[in-house]
């Protein structure tokens, strides 16, 4: 049996109201956290900006966004086994996120929106609710 080495991706949790900011990329229907895999020489923070830049506008220094932690999980889509491993980061702005040409709709997901989620997002909304954020 082969094992296929995990996925390795980044993600903002831009967070108000108790919600989080996710996105419906085009052609989907399940909601992603804002984010995208890690580019070679890229560090997760770095990743997590450009991501969220190129899908919902929003301009991030890596620097000051908050690690709040990592899942581990079987990815959406993928054959079974296959692991994605998602570092997620804190994001603050007031600013407004605006969909890219690659995302077709933003949700605000709270923690009864998991059914929408793949497995990685459903797990970001579980670790966010017991944090309370």
């Amino acid at each position: 049996m082969t094992v296929l080495p995990d996925i390795l991706t980044a993600a903002v949790a831009v967070i108000r109201d108790r919600k989080v900011l996710m996105v419906t990329a085009r052609g989907r229907e399940v909601w992603y956290m804002p984010g995208g895999k890690i580019d070679p020489g890229e560090t997760p923070a770095e990743a997590a900006a450009r991501e969220a830049f190129e899908e919902v506008a929003l301009e991030f220094d890596p620097a000051a966004l908050e690690h709040l932690f990592e899942v581990r999980t079987q990815a959406h889509g993928e054959p079974d086994g296959r692991m994605v491993s998602m570092h997620v980061f804190l994001a603050r702005t007031d600013a407004e996120p605006a969909a890219s040409a690659e995302v077709s709709a933003l949700h605000w997901a709270g923690a009864d929106d998991g059914d929408r989620c793949p497995p990685a997002g459903r797990d970001v909304l579980r670790r966010l609710a017991a944090a309370g954020r």
